[in-house]
This record gives C-alpha cells, sequence and structure tokens, in this order.
C-alpha cells in the first residue's frame, strides 16, 4: 500500500507498514526523512532510536559505531516482528555524510519485511556476487 511522490519519497503507508529513518542523538526530527517521519508518520520529537508510529528512527549522527549497533537492533526488532513491513531510508547518506557503500552492507541479512532504497540493495548485491 506504500505510495510514492513524483520524486520518490514515500508520501503514504498501509496500517502494517512502517518508515524506517535516520535521526540524531536528541531526536530532534527538523528536516529531511525524520521531518517526514514526524510529520507524517508518528515520529516523536525527542526519541532518537526505536519504533514511533509508523516510524522508526535509527541514529545516523553520532558515528559509525552507534548506527552500526543501532541497525543491528533494528533488524532484530524487524526479524521479531514479521507482520510488519519496514521500508528504509538512504539513512545516513544525506546530512550525516557517509556514502551508500558504508551504509548498505550493514543491512546484509535483513528479513524480508525489510525493503531496503534500490541504490542499497544494488551495492549488496553486487557485493555477494
Amino acid at each position: 500500500m506504500v505510495k510514492y511522490s513524483s520524486e520518490g519519497f514515500i508520501k503514504e503507508l498501509g496500517e502494517k507498514e512502517i518508515f524506517v529513518f535516520g535521526s540524531n542523538a536528541d531526536g530532534a526530527h527538523l528536516g529531511g526523512a525524520a521531518g517526514i517521519a514526524l510529520t507524517r508518520f508518528g515520529a516523536i520529537m525527542g526519541q532518537s532510536e526505536g519504533l514511533q508510529g509508523q516510524s522508526y528512527g535509527i541514529n545516523t549522527m553520532s558515528g559509525l559505531d552507534t548506527m552500526k549497533e543501532q541497525i543491528m537492533r533494528f533488524l532484530d526488532f524487524a526479524k521479531s516482528r514479521p507482520e510488519l513491513t519496514f521500508y528504509v531510508t538512504e539513512l545516513g547518506c544525506g546530512i550525516a555524510g557517509y556514502a551508500p557503500e558504508q551504509i548498505a552492507p550493514l543491512f546484509k541479512g535483513a528479513s524480508e519485511n525489510v525493503i531496503l532504497p534500490k541504490n542499497f540493495s544494488r551495492i549488496i548485491d553486487s557485493a555477494c556476487k
């Protein structure tokens, strides 16, 4: 049921669909995907990580090690919730400044209910060849 804008951004979700976005340590969801999560999908100002309405935050602004830990927790969470579908944005690749080649491999082995951006999937697929 997910619906995209003409620019390719998620603008609507079905009942059991979750928007996965990059946040900062303060959970100040002021712009980019975090702003969309706040205004459209129930993100909670002040909460940086975890399920928030129809969104799930991952802190991308406190260093790669923090992001790796939170992605691992997210992947475990998603696996434990097979009734939900998680749409991951290209988190960490905007204001956080990481390249998709640095972030995409962190999602390798994600469960089937985790939908990755095309760019992440392409990078993971090419690494497996």
